[in-house]
């Protein structure tokens, strides 16, 4: 019985060293949905459904941790192999990536002070904050920038918030899940609160956020595609959310 256990280990062991990794680039400063905890670890939702792709595709997790603006790049280099980061499906962002469906949707707001107008014309000559490379950046640029506001770049969204409770910026423009995890929660959010509509022009914000692969790259592509629809189904999805979400992120059914 010894010997068979042994034998039984050896055959197995080769298929261990040599099962499939799949590598997920993840910029972990975007709290609810990426960080790095005490002990360095990547958490969060996007986090946890890498972890339930890898577990549903039998497959090995990392999660390589990468500064937004670097991510594309990253990417080409072979540095891992699809972007899972809250990255929202474009028509720009097409032209270099591949994407799966979406994996969430929802809308941008603006954090600023309670009370303050958030016309076109209401931030002239003031600081709008937003995440470099971001589609609020571009938007920003487009609404408030044109407009006489100062669009102002960030690598890291609690950078902005940090600037904005210190009075450096006059509001910080983001994801609204982001706003209110990151900063209106929190002790330093007082006195500052969502202001004006939510933003969902789809020909800034496209149809939410899906995970990006190399363009060409279809195999990949298909098989993240399947393992999402499967989490839909059995309900992994769900759990996920509702871990991090008070309300429905996924949005109404395409």
């Amino acid at each position: 019985m010894r010997f068979f256990a042994l034998w039984l280990v050896a055959l197995c062991f080769p298929a261990m060293l040599h099962a499939e990794t799949l590598r997920f680039g993840m910029d972990l400063n975007y709290p609810p949905f990426s960080w790095q905890d005490s002990d360095g670890q990547p958490q969060g939702f996007d986090a946890d459904m890498a972890r339930a792709l890898c577990q549903d595709m039998k497959v090995r997790c990392q999660i390589v941790p990468q500064d937004w603006d670097g991510l594309v790049k990253a990417l080409y280099l072979g540095k891992f192999d699809a972007i899972l980061s809250s990255m929202q499906i474009t028509a720009s962002r097409r032209q270099n990536l591949d994407f799966t469906h979406r994996y969430y949707h929802i809308a941008s707001r603006m954090v600023t002070h309670a009370g303050s107008p958030v016309t076109r014309h209401g931030f002239t000559g003031r600081a709008i904050g937003v995440l470099r490379g971001s589609t609020q950046a571009s938007f920003a640029e487009d609404y408030w920038g044109k407009s006489g506001a100062r669009i102002v770049e960030y690598d890291k969204v609690p950078a902005a918030f940090a600037d904005l409770a210190r009075g450096r910026l006059a509001a910080v423009f983001v994801d609204n899940v982001v706003g209110s995890d990151s900063f209106l929660s929190k002790p330093q959010g007082k006195g500052f609160s969502f202001v004006g509509p939510a933003f969902d022009d789809p020909r800034y914000f496209g149809e939410g956020a899906g995970i990006a692969v190399r363009k060409g790259d279809a195999a990949l592509q298909q098989r993240l595609n399947q393992a999402l629809a499967h989490l839909r189904q059995n309900g992994i999805y769900q759990q996920i959310e509702k871990k991090y979400f008070s309300i429905d992120i996924y949005g109404s059914a395409p």
